[in-house]
């Protein structure tokens, strides 16, 4: 993993914390000795009582929240089970589909592939599972497009599994890509770029931003 300057503090109160997960990095500690160094870690540095509040996956960058106290960290976990936290993620795919202002939504279900875990399928008898998607640019030089994504539903590689189960994979996805798309890029070009919620002790509504270097 990156040097400690590598993450940033966007925004801390004395409820919760904004902050930038650089890409590669874990969320949480994962299993074994050498999966403990992860931004949670990093954070509790500096921020002793930070409590995980979601997760985003490896390779993927951009916004998380952590709770700086129990009552926050369960009012926000709430939140988010109840779908009342807007998430917006930027991602580079293959193809060019068409620029437009409205969405459009992918329905398909999610289930662990269970003989190639952690990788995930769509299956008729998997959680149900929406996003919603738009395109807003095409690349200059590749045959690329950038959408805008918000995940309704929160399933473990959602995003990655509904954007390859419709032709459009994400650039540099290494377990759903086939191998020209995961060499368009070093990173996987997904980036959690907005989170919008109601405040949990301030009552007012909040939202953040993270430009994405893509």
């Amino acid at each position: 993993m990156a040097d400690l300057i590598d993450w940033q503090c966007l925004h801390a109160d004395e409820d919760l914390l904004v902050v930038a997960k650089p890409a590669g990095w874990l969320s949480v500690p994962g299993r074994g000795p050498d999966k403990q160094d992860c931004l949670l870690s990093r954070v509790q540095q500096r921020f002793p009582q930070a409590l995980v509040v979601h997760r985003l996956d490896q390779a993927t960058s951009g916004l998380m929240l952590f709770a700086l106290n129990t009552d926050t960290q369960r009012q926000l976990s709430m939140a988010f089970e109840a779908r009342q936290v807007e998430k917006t993620y930027l991602a580079w795919v293959e193809g060019l589909l068409p620029i437009r202002e409205d969405c459009q939504t992918i329905d398909l279900p999610i289930q662990a592939d269970w003989e190639r875990r952690p990788l995930r399928i769509i299956a008729p008898a998997g959680q149900a599972s929406q996003t919603r998607w738009r395109c807003i640019a095409h690349h200059a030089e590749e045959t690329g497009s950038l959408l805008e994504l918000q995940p309704l539903t929160g399933r473990t590689h959602q995003l990655r599994v509904h954007l390859q189960a419709i032709g459009h994979p994400i650039w540099g996805d290494r377990l759903y890509a086939p191998p020209e798309v995961q060499n368009r890029s070093p990173r996987l070009m997904l980036h959690a770029h907005t989170l919008a919620f109601t405040h949990p002790r301030q009552l007012i509504g909040v939202r953040f931003q993270l430009p994405a270097y893509l």
